[in-house]
């Protein structure tokens, strides 16, 4: 199982990246010629580089965490690509994501809910765990003012860990626990005095990495206000394991 990082600004775009938005691919287990990809967030700004790297056409599925725009709105432009394809429109994928997503997508383009953008994507609230492909991807409700999930995504023997936006709970820790890489966002800075239930410091970050036995934790999410290097010191102070900053392109081999 591979991770493409394709979008990794936090709460919106910035200079550098797209706001959220991450390829995970893997091999078919049948099938060695062929490819699975889907999609957790797509962000603002995102379905512009995401072309780089995976091919539009070509995608399974997309999931989203919740439903904030900056890791959901650029489904719009999917939206055009796949209705619109000058070789026909394509069939339609499957969209999950927390209650009301299709009507969420359907006002975020001005299209009335029936039938909304339903003709492109399949779209389905999540009720337990998903099976697509070579792909089981786990929801966990984590702590945010919206419905949201962390994802946990299995294939082949190994597990990513995909926090979304989150404050600290007890569905992180369940989420992270002996996950192979945690990809966790880190939008807040140690020390500051930050609101409950809404973003991690990256000391928080490493705190969860270490204390569920992750080995490579992967800081995402950084608001373009804050830097990098600040939330990878804050979390290198409590994290002994690999540690790396997410940059659009990069690719991790799960």
């Amino acid at each position: 199982m591979r991770l493409v990082v394709i979008g990794c600004s936090g709460s919106f775009a910035g200079p550098e990246s797209a706001a959220s938005c991450y390829v995970v691919e893997a091999e078919d287990p049948e099938d060695p010629d062929r490819t699975w990809r889907i999609l957790l967030d797509m962000g603002s700004g995102s379905l512009g580089p995401l072309q780089k790297y995976a091919t539009a056409e070509d995608l399974h599925g997309v999931f989203f965490s919740h439903l904030h725009p900056d890791h959901c709105l650029d489904l719009c432009g999917l939206y055009v690509f796949r209705k619109y394809h000058p070789g026909g429109a394509l069939p339609r994928i499957p969209v999950w994501g927390p209650e009301g997503v299709a009507a969420r997508m359907a006002e975020s383009y001005g299209l009335p809910a029936n039938p909304g953008m339903t003709h492109e994507f399949d779209f389905r609230e999540y009720a337990g765990p998903v099976e697509l492909g070579p792909f089981r991807v786990e929801p966990y409700a984590v702590a945010h003012p919206v419905p949201a999930y962390g994802l946990r995504v299995t294939a082949g023997g190994r597990t990513l860990a995909y926090t979304g936006d989150t404050g600290l709970s007890a569905g992180l820790d369940e989420l992270a626990r002996g996950a192979d890489l945690l990809l966790t966002e880190a939008s807040f800075r140690h020390g500051d005095d930050n609101p409950p239930d809404l973003h991690l410091t990256g000391r928080e970050a490493g705190e969860v990495g270490r204390r569920n036995g992750v080995p490579r934790l992967v800081l995402t999410h950084v608001p373009p206000w804050y830097r990098v290097a600040d939330m990878m010191a804050d979390a290198a102070a409590v994290y002994d394991g690999e540690l790396e900053a997410a940059v659009p392109g990069a690719t991790y081999d799960v």
